[in-house]
């Protein structure tokens, strides 16, 4: 009897410690306040919104502002103070063509973006090889008729210069090869949601995404036979993608750390993460 007394008495002070703890965290969690503001890249702006609503849900007195104007205004805006994170394609604090690394500022490494190739959904064609795309977007190749599909002209949308996305897409999809700018059927969009709407919109065009928004009248093609998909992504036989990266200002301290923290957990990056058709950061080996 007196066994069983010790017993329970041991599994309940277990059970006080456990509850104890889970209070003390929960409270430490809802004690955060601040602002925290999100500047940057258009293809982390989905997970960044997502992502501040399920952390403002469990720190209600810290409030996230997230916009996306390019990745290159994310670390822009850090250096100028107007940001606490600079979201970015690209790892910021080094050298990558075009553009210098920001001195001082950390990389925090998010999520892995894979990116596609998209199409009007009139477009016949489903695949296209890198030397194929190298000549649309070089001006070389100007019809569909040229890479099997129908007699149209073909119209080329690109980001503008400072777009994470086309770094990334120009570096993987065009091998290093140009984006030319021409007189006719070509166009220069700001966002991922603009490079949406231009390409769904406009008969006969050709552009470039982060998959997240891949829907409705734009259709993803084939990169040298191998579809843009996660799994592709994951196994190594699709090329297109990218990690992505909060930038800070010096390693991030208190609610900046903590949202950080929340985007790099397991739960986020197993749960919301995966269902906005990003992939984990664990996945890649």
């Amino acid at each position: 009897m007196k066994l069983f007394k010790k017993i329970t008495f041991t599994a309940l002070a277990a059970v006080f410690a456990v509850t104890a703890s889970f209070a003390g965290a929960a409270s430490a969690a809802g004690s955060l306040s601040g602002k925290i503001t999100v500047n940057g890249s258009t293809a982390l702006l989905p997970l960044t919104l997502q992502a501040a609503k399920e952390f403002q849900r469990m720190n209600p007195k810290v409030r996230i502002a997230a916009s996306g104007k390019g990745s290159v205004t994310g670390p822009q805006a850090v250096k100028k103070g107007i940001a606490d994170i600079g979201a970015c394609d690209w790892d910021a604090s080094i050298d990558v063509p075009g553009f210098k690394a920001f001195s001082g500022q950390v990389a925090n490494k998010v999520a892995v973006i894979p990116f596609a190739t998209i199409v009007n959904k009139n477009v016949g064609v489903d695949n296209l090889t890198t030397d194929q795309l190298k000549g649309i977007f070089s001006g070389k190749i100007t019809n569909w008729k040229q890479v099997g599909g129908a007699d149209a002209d073909i119209v080329v949308i690109t980001r503008a210069f400072g777009s994470g996305t086309r770094v990334n897409y120009q570096a993987k999809a065009l091998a290093g090869g140009d984006i030319v700018k021409k007189e006719k059927n070509y166009k220069e969009v700001g966002s991922s949601g603009d490079m949406k709407t231009a390409v769904g919109t406009t008969p006969n065009a050709i552009g470039y995404i982060d998959l997240v928004y891949v829907s409705g009248d734009v259709k993803a093609v084939k990169f040298n036979g191998v579809a843009a998909t996660s799994d592709n992504v994951i196994n190594g036989s699709y090329k297109i993608w990218a990690y992505g990266y909060y930038m800070t200002k010096g390693q991030p301290t208190g609610a900046v750390k903590a949202f950080i923290d929340y985007v790099q957990s397991k739960k986020f990056q197993q749960g919301s993460l995966k269902k906005l058709k990003f992939i984990p950061i664990s996945a890649m080996k």
